[in-house]
């Protein structure tokens, strides 16, 4: 797709004065120009232009309020001056997969005052002995090449950080979440369980109150029996005495 009505697509019913980011990452220049971009995109704050075929930035736009500006994989060897004239603002520049060969052809960056962050990875030029050196040399404002400060320190990634702590947070919140549920869930056992051994203790003690009932009925039973069977052998004994008197 040609660059042009790419970016005539990312507007997506939009002004080009609405826009702050815009991608048009491995659309095709067909002269190796910048086409369709134009000085109405005031508010550009990130341009991607990734592997678009590149070979000059003569015809980028004023665009004073850009910071980041993604630009590997092109045929880009030079005019860099454009970028101090034009994105006077720029803290974060990407060429690398470009043809630039010689430290000279990256002193235009020089002008670029707020330029904190210069890639150039996979550039001829990162060949050259001494290279980190010369380049923090020759751009003193530069405070990470190729994602490492002077000392090798790793620039930081902002937005992975962010990320990462919204992950923590996210993930610590569904853990408390978590931890209640299961809290909850061990109470409600709990008191399942709870009711449960009490209803058992409950019917434990109303069938032991059962089987006394019934132990002290059988031996009420045992002693009326016993008595009624006394009685009898006393009634029986009566009888044989007064036959006795009878008799005499």
């Amino acid at each position: 797709m040609e660059m042009k009505k790419r970016i005539s697509l990312e507007l997506r019913n939009r002004t080009p004065a609405e826009v702050a980011e815009l991608v048009v990452d491995n659309c095709r220049s067909s002269d190796g120009e910048i086409e369709g971009l134009t000085d109405e995109f005031k508010e550009l704050e990130f341009l991607s232009m990734v592997n678009v075929g590149l070979t000059s930035l003569a015809k980028l736009p004023t665009l004073p309020k850009l910071r980041k500006l993604e630009l590997s994989d092109n045929n880009i060897s030079g005019s860099l001056e454009t970028l101090a004239e034009k994105c006077a603002n720029l803290t974060y520049l990407n060429l690398s997969g470009n043809k630039f060969k010689e430290l000279s052809t990256l002193e235009a960056l020089q002008n670029l005052k707020n330029l904190k962050s210069l890639d150039l990875f996979n550039c001829e030029i990162t060949t050259l002995e001494d290279y980190r050196e010369s380049i923090f040399e020759m751009l003193p404002q530069v405070t990470y090449l190729d994602g490492f400060d002077a000392e090798d320190n790793e620039a930081p990634d902002s937005e992975a950080d962010d990320d990462d702590e919204d992950g923590e947070e996210g993930a610590g919140q569904l853990g408390e979440y978590e931890e209640e549920e299961e809290d909850e869930e061990g109470s409600e056992g709990g008191e399942v369980g709870l009711s449960y051994l009490m209803k058992e203790d409950i019917q434990d003690e109303e069938d032991d109150g059962d089987y006394v009932e019934e132990e002290e009925e059988e031996e009420g039973e045992e002693e009326e029996a016993e008595v009624q069977g006394e009685k009898r052998k006393r009634d029986a004994e009566d009888e044989g005495e007064d036959d006795d008197e009878d008799d005499d």
